[in-house]
């Protein structure tokens, strides 16, 4: 290990100086700049290049008939109303559902693509209501296809679950016209997460090329490592073309 970075400690351990530390970084601080630049500069650049995403959403309720809990069924109480919730949310994102409201909207994706990438479902925790979030180039798509999936779902629902303890489920709230910004993609939190690792990753890089550098660099680093006093010092010169 280089001298100039760490310093030997009384219980022979070495520590690394702070002041080598200030004195790598100063000394290798155009590779730090370049990697942050580099880091920053294709985040962002990258984030740019995509295309965005607006985000429109839809909450259900889910519940049961008025008076047709029996004991010991899954929705004879709140707990198991919410625990009913958990098994409904999954029933969103499933194929078949997806495959309807695609047929019904023309949309021009697969299924996969509609579940992975444009769905996501979340129940509300302690809560009997499922937040629908569908995500689209347009934004007045995106309000579109999310409450269809709403109508289609809660069409399904009543459609296998008939009679008296029948398991319901409602729009309660449908979705709006995203008019915000795009929630993909984040160029600024892009930039910022790309400048943060490229600090780490340049400051890395400086003291690992400081550390691969076994040249000399004062007096004093000569002294340390060879044990013996410096009696005198050759100065850096050049020579001009006309003297060689």
């Amino acid at each position: 290990m280089a001298p100039s970075i760490l310093a030997e400690a009384p219980e022979d351990e070495y520590v690394v100086s702070s002041e080598a530390l200030l004195r790598v970084i100063r000394k290798r601080w155009w590779i730090v700049l370049l990697v942050v630049v580099t880091f920053t500069g294709t985040a962002v650049g990258f984030s740019l290049m995509q295309t965005p995403m607006y985000e429109a959403s839809i909450k259900i309720l889910i519940g049961q008939k008025q008076g047709s809990s029996v004991p010991g069924s899954l929705g004879g109480d709140i707990q198991g109303l919410e625990q009913l919730t958990l098994t409904m949310a999954e029933a969103v994102s499933t194929r078949p559902l997806a495959e309807a409201v695609i047929q019904q909207q023309n949309l021009r994706i697969t299924p996969e693509t509609f579940l992975k990438k444009n769905l996501r479902v979340d129940q509300i925790p302690d809560t009997q209501f499922i937040q629908v979030h569908y995500r689209d180039p347009n934004p007045e798509r995106a309000q579109q296809v999310a409450n269809a999936l709403g109508e289609v779902f809660t069409r399904r629902v009543s459609e296998v679950s008939p009679g008296a303890n029948a398991i319901t489920a409602t729009v309660w709230e449908r979705a709006v016209v995203p008019n915000d910004e795009p929630v993909t993609p984040d160029p600024v939190r892009n930039g910022l997460v790309a400048l943060v690792l490229g600090l780490i990753v340049g400051v890395g890089l400086a003291f690992l090329i400081e550390y691969r550098d076994d040249s000399w660099r004062s007096p004093e680093e000569v002294e340390e490592i060879s044990g013996v006093a410096t009696f005198g010092v050759i100065p850096e010169f050049k020579v001009t073309e006309g003297k060689k």
